[in-house]
This record gives structure tokens, C-alpha cells and sequence, in this order.
């Protein structure tokens, strides 16, 4: 009978991470293991305050999970059992894992899919002052999609300056719930004229009825006013894309649902995620496959990685063929 334990990670990043709700200078990750016999299941997720979670109170209502799985409790079950958010993701990876290693098959094929191809990725600019985001910028030059958080403050002076160093790139901007109707009306001309090609939750979450009546030039896509499949009806009329993200829906198998729900609803899908490591990314790479935009550098951004962790050419991703999650890609 398969057991199960959680443990709290902690890695450092390689400089400070900030967004308009804070800034970190490492991240803090749960790891949810599956395991009977010699054969080990393994899912990662990041634990959000902006969700009420904490890494202990996500740890313990994974190991609460203990029972259920001993008794062999399905992904499918699972989705009940426990509500959307880090702790589901975590130990709904994991089980995919162990059961892609039981089966002696890949997670891809045990969900029926083609093999996960390589990915762009955007490369994510922390929220800093014009100068030192241009700086960022510039080292970053060549990759063909750069993120970039803003914060309500000097914001198109940091696209302009960004814009300036980083003439091909293609600039995705993410108020993470920053910005009011009036930051949204002044920054749209502007930011169409810089060529920026989507817009990520500008507006609080709980206060976005405006979006339905503003006009949109830029596709504006929701993070925070997305978590899964139920969040949708909601979103009709004021957003043209959703964030996926495992950390939010619960899972790989919450989010497959998600994807196939929000197409349906007319929604563009974008893939994103906490800064976590490879293993985070690893499940989120099969949903990578259908989505507009990529933004799965989590990785990137840390001062190590998970070994092995997923394969990194610039801003190309591919997963590595052992050894990581999912085994047999």
C-alpha cells in the first residue's frame, strides 16, 4: 500500500524577486511524496499568501491526505477530497508520478497525449526602478518574450526604458492586481505604441467589472481572478485569456480541465507559475503544449535547481528524459 509524507524546501534566488504585493529573496516550496516500494512519486508546489497559504498549513493538510492514499484514493476522487490550491497540486503530481512509474510509461501517454515538445518561455523582469529593470533588460536582450511586473508606480517610464534596451523582444506586462480603471485607460495607448502583446490582471481581482465595458486592444488575461475551471463564468466579457497555474487549479488533472473549459468558453491560454523549481514546471509543461503564452521560468530565476532539473537553452525549455517527474519522457 502506498504511503505518503510532505516536506518544506527552501532555495535561494539569484536576486530579489518583487512584485506589487512584496518582494522575496528565496522561495519556499512543499514536496509531496508518494512512495511504495521502491517506486517514488513526487509533486512540488508553492505555497501562496495570497490564497491563505503557508507552507506548514499547506504540509499539513497534504500529510492529512495519508489515510486516502494508503487506501489507494484516484486522482479522479482526489479533486473532491480536497479543494483547489497548492496542497492538491502537490499530491495530484505526485500521483501522476507514482502511476506513470508503476505503469513503467510515461505521464504523457498515461494521459493519452503526445510527447511534451520544447517551449518558449517568457523570462520575467522583477518589478525594480526604470533604470535597473533597462539594466535586467539588456542582459536579457535576446530572448524573444520578457515579463514584466509593475507596480502602479512609474510604470510606463520601466516599459519605456525596458523598450529602449530590448528593441525585438515581445513585452508581456503584469500589474498582479495593481492598478485602478483610471492606471489602466492612461498606460493602454502607450503600451499598444511599445508593442506590448498581452496584459496580465491589471485591476484588482474582486473590483474587474470595468474590464467589461473598457476596450481592450491588448489582450488582457486573468491571473488572480482565475483559479479553475468554476472561476470561468465570471471572466466571460472581461478577459481574453486565462493564467493556468498547477499552484491555483490543484493539480495537472484540475488544470487538463481547465484548458479544455476555458477553450470551449473562447478563452486563449497562457501557462504560468510560482517561482518554484523543475519539478514544479515538469507537470505544467504538459499543459505548456496548448497554451499562447509560456511563462514556466520559475527555474531560471533560482541560484540552484533541482538535478536534474528541466533543460534550459536561452529561453527554450524541454523537459529531460529521466530522472525528474513523469519518468520516461
Amino acid at each position: 500500500m502506498p504511503s505518503l509524507d510532505a516536506q518544506i524546501e527552501t532555495f535561494p534566488l539569484t536576486r530579489h524577486f518583487t512584485i506589487s504585493r512584496g518582494t522575496k529573496t528565496n522561495t519556499v516550496v512543499v514536496v509531496a511524496t508518494v512512495h511504495e516500494g521502491d517506486v517514488v512519486g513526487r509533486g512540488e508546489c508553492g505555497p501562496n499568501a495570497r490564497y491563505g497559504e503557508t507552507p506548514e498549513t499547506v504540509a499539513a493538510d497534504i500529510c492529512a491526505m495519508a489515510p486516502a492514499v494508503n487506501d489507494g484514493i484516484s486522482r479522479d476522487d482526489l479533486q473532491a477530497a480536497m479543494p483547489p490550491g497548492a496542497a492538491r497540486n502537490a499530491l495530484d503530481c505526485a500521483l501522476w508520478d507514482f502511476e506513470a512509474r508503476m505503469a513503467g510509461m510515461p505521464a504523457w501517454r498515461c494521459a493519452g497525449i503526445a510527447a511534451p515538445q520544447p517551449v518558449v518561455t517568457a523570462f520575467t523582469l522583477s518589478a525594480d526602478g526604470p533604470e535597473q529593470m533597462a539594466r535586467e533588460a539588456a542582459a536579457n536582450a535576446e530572448r524573444p518574450l520578457l515579463k514584466l511586473k509593475l507596480t502602479a508606480d512609474d510604470d510606463l517610464m520601466r516599459v519605456r526604458a525596458v523598450r529602449a534596451v530590448a528593441p525585438d523582444a515581445c513585452l508581456i506586462v503584469d500589474a498582479n492586481e495593481a492598478w485602478d480603471v483610471a492606471s489602466y485607460m492612461a498606460a493602454v495607448p502607450e503600451l499598444q505604441s511599445l508593442g506590448v502583446v498581452l496584459i496580465e490582471q491589471p485591476l484588482p481581482a474582486d473590483d474587474d467589472a470595468a474590464l467589461a465595458r473598457l476596450s481592450r486592444p491588448i489582450p488582457v488575461c486573468a491571473d488572480e481572478a482565475f483559479r479553475d475551471l468554476s472561476s470561468l463564468p465570471a471572466l466571460v466579457g472581461k478577459y481574453d485569456l486565462v493564467n493556468i497555474k498547477l499552484d491555483k487549479t490543484g493539480g495537472l488533472t484540475a488544470a487538463r480541465a481547465a484548458v479544455t473549459g476555458a477553450r470551449a468558453a473562447g478563452f486563449g491560454i497562457m501557462v504560468g507559475c510560482m517561482v518554484g523549481t523543475s519539478l514544479a514546471m515538469a507537470p505544467a509543461m504538459l499543459i505548456a503544449q496548448e497554451a499562447a503564452f509560456v511563462d514556466l521560468d520559475g527555474p531560471m530565476l533560482l541560484a540552484r535547481d533541482r538535478v536534474p532539473g528541466l533543460l534550459v537553452d536561452g529561453s527554450v525549455l524541454r523537459l529531460p528524459a529521466s530522472g525528474l517527474w513523469g519518468e520516461g519522457f
